[in-house]
């Protein structure tokens, strides 16, 4: 009998892309706070789901970089599980509850980019960098400190599509009113079959569920965001009108289960 979480399956089970899980993570962020046009963001906004009201367009550029764990110290194979990844989230509303939805994604690992597609997140393969800090005091190093700079861009396709800047003010005990929304993504599986082609496998609405979360370090500031003009992409029509806060923090958090809000296949 084959074995393994995701393909490809096989005798032992160890060449899934992906372990099964609970899944662990741990990580820094680098995130920046911005407003679009409500009336261009509604777009990309599925059946059910709309524009919060209170705060129309306000959304939220993550870039991370982080490293992955399951059940057998996958931690230890850093070439195949750690990653860097770029999110965008949008203040929005299901059935009268706060969400954040994401409508773009992207990472630099295929294992991450499996564990997306698995927990609804849209994610393509990119290119992100961040500036890091390290224990080590050192003018290549950043400061966690008043006036340190950070900065962090993600390509495609040998294109930039985002660029960002961070200056930090103050040190935070918490993220007050940042990042308190559970995200929901979409998953969805299209059919090659002829004459399926508009009736996916799967297509489902869900809100990820995690575990242990844990947010510390942080550092509020100011920021500036851009998003250019890309062939083959449509990042650049949430690009911001304004900005906002930014942050610099770090996080841990496990990821055992999935709640499936709607199955738009129905």
């Amino acid at each position: 009998m084959l074995k393994g979480f995701t393909a490809p399956r096989s005798p032992r089970g160890i060449a899934a892309l992906v372990p099964p899980p609970p899944w662990h993570f741990a990580g820094d962020v680098l995130a920046v706070e911005f407003w679009n046009d409500p009336d261009v963001s509604v777009q990309i906004l599925p059946s059910g789901v709309e524009l919060d009201e209170r705060d129309r367009g306000r959304s939220v550029a993550l870039f991370t970089d982080y490293q992955f764990t399951a059940q057998n110290e996958e931690y230890l194979d850093p070439a195949r599980y750690q990653c860097r990844g770029f999110s965008v989230l949008l203040d929005a509303m299901w059935k009268g509850k706060p969400i954040a939805w994401c409508p773009y994604c992207y990472v630099d690992n295929d294992a991450a980019l499996m564990r997306g597609w698995i927990q609804g997140y849209p994610r393509k393969f990119g290119t992100v960098h961040l500036t890091r800090t390290f224990a080590a005091s050192s003018m290549a190093s950043a400061p966690l400190a008043h006036d340190g700079r950070f900065s962090a861009c993600m390509s495609a396709h040998g294109r930039l599509l985002v660029q960002a800047s961070v200056t930090l003010r103050e040190k935070a005990e918490r993220l007050a009113g940042f990042l308190d929304r559970r995200i929901v993504g979409r998953r969805y599986f299209p059919r090659l079959s002829a004459g399926m082609h508009d009736k996916p496998a799967v297509d489902e609405l869900v809100r990820c569920v995690s575990d242990h979360s844990l947010i510390t370090n942080i550092w509020i500031g100011e920021g500036d965001l851009n998003f250019p003009e890309v062939y083959g992409e449509e990042l650049e029509m949430l690009g911001p009108l304004k900005v906002g806060r930014a942050y610099r923090f770090s996080f841990s958090y496990s990821v055992t289960d999935i709640e499936v809000l709607a199955d738009l296949t129905a």
